[in-house]
């Protein structure tokens, strides 16, 4: 679709303005697209820019920044050969893709997918005309009229020939380079066989007389196949596209992470003085300022000052955590109410959060045997296809009828095109396409094939408790009250919590508001860190939180012990309301088990899987959660190092090992398992570290996705036996086995065809898991 607003000569290009989105030229008195920023009019070439502009005005307005120099020694790694690693940027040795940095930068961009786009869009365009052209004729049954019908063929080889050369010169490189080490790959595959139609292609074209005319069709042509090699180029360069968005957005997660931390400190000098410096700038020993509101810059332990930190982006636990001089503090973390100046420890690549993107991106970087298995096929597929090729071309130039040579050379063609790894390289792109979009439906996302693969295999489970067995959110659970009703116990407490931002004072509001309580109004209103709330309700003097403020305001809370202390045995929160100096409630609250959860389990310990929950709550509450639950074994108050450990562990002793979680501290451990499996209502590092995504966030999508897992690998195997069936079959057949008893042989033509309908064999057996195949699910 052409915009007349952006169609322009060179005379009235002085009329025109730049979309600042697109960079076209764009006439402003044509345009009906226009956007005022500040006072200045803008015109786009149509309504996407502007509405991108909208957006983010800045982004397209302000200049670009200089790339920023790669810091000396970052190791740089191929995406599909992990042990390949050098410093600096380069290209793979064995398959001539660029390499990437092997850690993730805040720096980084998508001009790389943009230009890999910018590419396909231009290759698409250019294919477009040579599908047209080459199966107009047999789509519609009509022929070229002269002279038009050699500007037809003119124009197929040409834009062919672009496609060829120019868009899968990548692929001819990659292929090339796999020849050095000798690692034969897909891309050798795809430039074999997109290079020898392509000079079949040429050569007929060019010089169709050194064809003999059993060759030749009605017209008198011989038949080329340029549409073939330009459409293979195309879409492996899709393929290729899509894959690196893929791996963008696996980055961007990990970006988001490095994002957490604020990118300047307020450090204190010796002389008291503070300024604002960048990260880089601190040292360990230094001293710095967080404010209420800031995020903790780097790992540290407080030196001044109290106050709560929320640490549920590592810790994945929703209530804040108490901190006073000497606790430790991790970059990231967001402080809230007190000032807290702290002891900077580490920095840069040894923080918390650094090691955990690093553990990540690393185990994000394996690969599984089923990924591979493409490539370990073309190591020997290759070989025995040329191989082939020339035993046919020598055998048929040898013995075969004349003219020989034109007979050789088009059983050598026919083998050389029969053997195109179409069929091959779609065998599982198609069916986890299919299966995507089939478990989406069903709250079940696989990142990729070795997801697929492995899901079925797991022994072992091991998933976290908060947001993954339970709600994630603490909720009101029972009220005892002391010479006062539950209305006016509940209407005192939500009142004095209401001003309060802790999860639990949430919790408080809401199950009062739940019980339709009106809520009077709070004056005097104090937060004590690691106590309570304090206020004045209704001319009463309130006081809500722990038996330490209890102890601070001489209430005597012995009559509340034995509610108390069963309330902790079952892993709830107790806090004490007084009036007036006089204990007056208390209250129990919970994160709740999912009522899914218990089902979900059972079905999985039905099934012989062991169950392993691994927290970073305290034991009391971890146990009290497992008590009426099937699991195995408990590991309470373990770090993000710890849960992956403990999957290596259990790797170590020859389990297939699973593990569930939603928070940023699970992210290690997602990646580190055979499957990871996130939450979908969990963090973002956490689904991006995972293999298999349940949106519906509970457990029971495990036994869903272990449905979708077997039929999609049973369909994987049967589109590659396919495949391998094809080539076992129409090679030889090619080559002219059939020759000596039936008199029959493939020519180019059809082996062009056989190609395309063994694809089309793949696609189709790919489609049947939109139907029954996964009905369990």
């Amino acid at each position: 679709m052409s915009h007349s607003c952006c169609s322009h000569g060179a005379a009235d290009i002085a009329a025109t303005v730049l979309d600042p989105v697109c960079g076209m030229h764009v006439d402003p008195a044509k345009t009906p697209h226009h956007f005022t920023h500040e006072g200045h009019d803008y015109a786009f070439c149509g309504a996407r820019c502007r509405e991108r502009f909208m957006q983010d005005p800045a982004k397209y307005l302000e200049p670009k920044k200089p790339e920023a120099p790669v810091p000396a020694g970052t190791i740089y790694t191929c995406p599909m050969h992990p042990e390949v690693r050098q410093e600096g940027p380069g290209s793979c040795p064995k398959c001539g893709m660029a390499l990437e940095p092997a850690m993730p930068s805040l720096d980084d961009d998508d001009g790389e997918v943009r230009a890999l786009g910018r590419r396909l869009g231009l290759l698409a365009a250019l294919t477009l005309p040579v599908l047209l052209v080459a199966m107009g004729p047999h789509l519609f049954g009509w022929m070229w009229p002269a002279p038009w019908d050699a500007i037809a063929g003119w124009t197929e080889a040409l834009l062919a020939t672009v496609v060829v050369l120019w868009g899968g010169a990548p692929f001819f490189a990659r292929g090339w380079r796999s020849l050095m080490p000798w690692s034969p790959n897909m891309y050798t595959l795809i430039a074999l066989g997109t290079g020898v139609a392509w000079v079949y292609s040429a050569v007929a074209f060019a010089l169709p007389a050194l064809f003999p005319l059993g060759m030749r069709d009605m017209h008198g042509h011989v038949a080329v196949y340029f549409e073939s090699a330009a459409v293979i180029v195309t879409l492996v360069t899709l393929g290729d596209f899509l894959e690196l968005r893929a791996r963008r957005r696996t980055g961007d997660a990990l970006r988001g992470l490095l994002g957490l931390v604020p990118t300047t400190a307020r450090r204190i000098g010796d002389d008291g003085k503070e300024d604002d410096v960048p990260l880089d700038a601190l040292r360990a020993g230094d001293r710095v300022r967080v404010r209420p509101g800031e995020k903790v810059p780097v790992d540290g332990s407080v030196l001044e000052g109290e106050s709560h930190v929320d640490e549920s982006m590592l810790t994945g636990e929703a209530m804040p955590v108490a901190k006073k001089p000497h606790d430790a503090l991790t970059g990231g973390t967001q402080n809230q109410h007190g000032a807290l100046i702290m002891r900077v420890d580490r920095v840069g690549a040894d923080t918390v959060l650094s090691r955990i993107v690093a553990m990540v991106a690393e185990a994000q970087r394996s690969r599984a045997p089923l990924q591979r298995l493409a490539d370990k096929v073309a190591a020997w597929f290759v070989p025995v296809v040329v191989a082939v090729a020339l035993l046919a071309f020598a055998v048929w130039w040898w013995v075969g009828p004349e003219p020989a040579l034109a007979h050789a050379l088009v059983a050598a063609v026919s083998v050389l095109i029969v053997a195109c790894p179409c069929a091959l390289g779609l065998a599982t792109p198609m069916s986890i396409m299919v299966a995507s979009g089939r478990g989406a439906k069903a709250g079940v996302l696989f990142r990729d094939a070795a997801a697929i693969e492995r899901l079925r295999e797991v022994t072992t489970l091991v998933f976290d408790k908060t947001g993954t067995l339970t709600e994630g959110r603490p909720a009101l659970v029972d009220v005892r009250c002391f010479g006062h009703e539950r209305v006016e116990v509940l209407a005192f407490a939500a009142a004095v919590e209401r001003p309060s931002e802790h999860p639990l004072a949430a919790a408080i509001v809401t199950g009062a508001e739940n019980e339709g309580i009106a809520i009077p109004a709070v004056t005097g209103f104090q937060m004590l860190v690691g106590r309570g709330v304090t206020g004045r309700v209704d001319g009463h003097d309130v006081s809500l939180g722990n038996a330490k403020l209890m102890q601070d305001e001489r209430v005597d809370i012995a009559a509340a012990e034995a509610f108390a202390s069963q309330a902790r045995s079952k892993g709830a929160t107790a806090m004490h309301l007084a009036i007036d100096g006089r204990l007056a409630a208390c209250v129990s609250l919970a994160d709740a088990v999912k009522a899914s959860t218990k089902p979900a389990l059972d079905a999985l310990h039905a099934a012989g899987v062991r169950l392993i929950m691994a927290t970073g709550d305290n034991e009391a509450t971890a146990k009290a959660v497992a008590r009426d639950l099937p699991i195995d074994d408990v590991h309470a108050g373990v770090s993000p190092e710890d849960k992956a450990r403990l999957v290596g562990t259990l790797k170590a002793e020859g389990a297939v090992v699973a593990m569930a979680g939603d928070g940023v501290n699970d992210a290690p451990a997602l990646a580190a398992a055979d499957i990871g499996i996130g939450m979908g209502n969990g963090s973002d590092i956490a689904i991006q570290s995972a293999s298999v995504t349940l949106l519906r966030g509970d457990l029971a999508g495990i036994a869903r996705a272990r449905a979708l897992s077997e039929a999609t690998v049973a369909n994987i195997r049967q589109n590659l036996f396919f495949a391998f069936v094809y080539n076992a079959v129409g090679v030889p057949v090619a080559a002219g086995v059939l020759y000596p008893l039936f008199g029959i042989t493939l020519s180019p033509m059809l082996a062009a065809l056989a190609m395309s309908l063994s694809s089309v064999s793949v696609v189709a057996n790919a489609l049947r898991l939109r139907r029954g195949d996964t009905a369990a699910v």
